[in-house]
């Protein structure tokens, strides 16, 4: 793992921890406490306003009324997802005038107009950066048309081209990428790219950080990107000058700003490692001690992540670099994409790195999930941290169960949070309905994001079951077709499950009468938490 001992290892976490202040009383007098009384400061002002505006709905009411049936009209006839539809018509129906102008404020896009409009700039300019080799397409087209059909779909989106001679290493813990993330760190030449949606001061990002300012020392490039969410009780503001220091390049995704935006709603939840284009990490591994077992928060924290070498790395390197350029006026990607990777003739199979954005029209993560559903004819295995289903959703894995395919979902046995877990359990029984078989993780929190399928096909990467990571935030995951890697991942499924108590009928009818009521609350207001 390291030529450090776990002694060693500790300690170096533990004189990290040190270097950043943490807490409820550093948040409240730092500059992310002033971001945040001035953020609910903006709130209270623009609640006010609402308010001040319902007072003479009494006046107003015929101009209202009208203007309530063009909202509803405009909904109806809106691109949004069904369910998201729903949400906004009880919304306007209890609260007309504060609900239109949730509507609008959230429909203008304040705050995310430039990040969008970069972000599609940055697609079209790089978007035939990886070209796709038509002779792999064609293979697979005879094997499987129908996965080829797929393969097809996610190059057309922002260009995932499809490989093959990738190998592929599944890690069923947490603390089985961690050892393999040091080896490979301990290797690089070159450059190392990291974007992770959470890096939290401990054992497990103290010993990465501890090889990463060593490479830096050695000339190797390094560039790293963690989710601004971090700031509120992970990292301190400053935490980009501070590896600075040691000669790592930091940038903070969507950072905290003093100013009530729809901004703060999109969030870079991937997780990618990218060591001098050769080998990719990507998986629901973060960079912090519960992810690797070292700090109990929810029980047993079962996590997964791949490793892939070869070709299909360039795919995450594009991935990040599209990313990190979101600011900057200058793309230079050539010199990190024309590089040679490692490529293996006897290793079978077909990978493709994809990545899902928020701000287009694509729902890619979903569409790959139901693709699998749809195309599926003996069983497709589950593991997620969250079951908050759209209407798509739901009718897929239902329908694939009906259609007599073994459809199996691991949830967690004990949540992270309560509200996600009181609307996971209202889809329980309409899923028991059609023969969907649900299972719960008895020794603790499932974050793991893997669906196999038929022993041929899955996916491994970021992408949960709810509206968070399908609608709202940046994705990532890997989608591999006959790869031997599979059977592994289906074994460790199988294992997983032996460690899990089935959800019957009864154990929804003796849920506790207060959670079924929060979930039933909550599912009105599912697709904007």
């Amino acid at each position: 793992m390291s030529n450090l001992s776990n002694k060693e290892l500790q300690n170096k976490g533990i004189r990290l921890l040190k270097k950043g202040q943490k807490g409820i009383i550093h948040a409240m007098f730092s500059r992310l406490g002033l971001i945040i009384l001035l953020l609910v400061i903006q709130g209270l002002a623009l609640f006010g306003v609402f308010i001040w505006f319902s007072q003479f709905l009494p006046h107003i009411i015929g101009g209202v009324a009208l203007y309530s049936i063009i909202m509803v009209l405009y909904i109806l006839n809106s691109r949004m997802d069904p369910t998201a539809k729903i949400t906004w018509l009880v919304i306007m129906m209890i609260l007309p005038v504060f609900g239109a102008m949730l509507f609008w404020f959230t429909k203008s896009e304040i705050g995310h107009i430039a990040t969008k409009k970069r972000v599609e700039q940055v697609i079209e300019e790089t978007g035939n950066e990886l070209s796709q080799n038509q002779d792999i397409l064609e293979k697979l087209k005879q094997d499987n048309p129908g996965a080829a059909s797929l393969a097809t779909y996610l190059n057309r989106s922002h260009c995932h081209p499809i490989y093959d001679q990738t190998e592929v290493k599944y890690f069923p813990l947490g603390e089985n990428k961690w050892v393999e993330m040091l080896k490979q760190l301990e290797q690089a030449k070159d450059f190392i790219f990291l974007e992770y949606f959470i890096v939290d001061e401990g054992l497990m990002w103290g010993t990465v950080l501890d090889v990463l300012a060593r490479k830096a020392k050695e000339g190797v490039e390094i560039r790293m990107l963690y989710d601004g969410t971090c700031e509120f009780s992970l990292l301190p503001h400053n935490y980009p000058k501070k590896l600075a220091e040691l000669g790592i390049h930091c940038k903070v995704f969507a950072p905290f700003t003093p100013f009530v935006s729809t901004h703060y709603n999109y969030r870079d939840h991937r997780k990618i490692m990218v060591i001098d284009g050769k080998v990719a990490f990507t998986g629901g591994v973060n960079l912090a001690d519960e992810y690797i077992n070292t700090r109990e928060l929810h029980g047993h924290w079962k996590d997964t992540a791949i490793m892939l070498k070869g070709e299909a790395v360039k795919s995450f390197t594009l991935m990040f670099l599209q990313m990190w350029s979101l600011d900057e006026k200058t793309l230079d990607f050539d010199r990190f994409l024309n590089v040679p990777a490692p490529s293996n003739p006897n290793t079978s199979g077909y990978v493709i790195p994809y990545g899902d954005c928020p701000l287009d029209e694509d729902r890619v993560g979903e569409m790959v999930y139901m693709d699998i559903l749809n195309r599926a004819t003996d069983y497709v295995h589950i593991m997620s941290p969250y079951l908050i289903l759209d209407g798509e959703m739901e009718t897929a894995l239902k329908f694939a169960a009906e259609r007599g395919v073994d459809v199996k979902l691991i949830l967690p046995g004990i949540p992270d949070k309560h509200s996600p877990y009181a609307l996971a359990r209202t889809h329980y029984a309409s899923l028991l309905d059609s023969g969907v078989k649900i299972y719960e993780y008895t020794p603790g929190f499932v974050h793991a994001k893997v669906f196999v399928s038929d022993d041929r096909e899955g996916v491994v990467g970021t992408i949960n079951l709810d509206y968070r990571s399908l609608y709202h935030h940046f994705e990532c995951a890997s989608w591999m077709y006959d790869t031997p890697v599979l059977q592994t991942i289906e074994k460790d499924f199988q294992e997983t499950l032996a460690n899990c108590r089935v959800v019957t009928y009864d154990t929804i009818k003796s849920q506790k009468w207060y959670e079924k009521l929060l979930g039933i609350v909550l599912k009105v207001v599912a697709p904007l938490m």
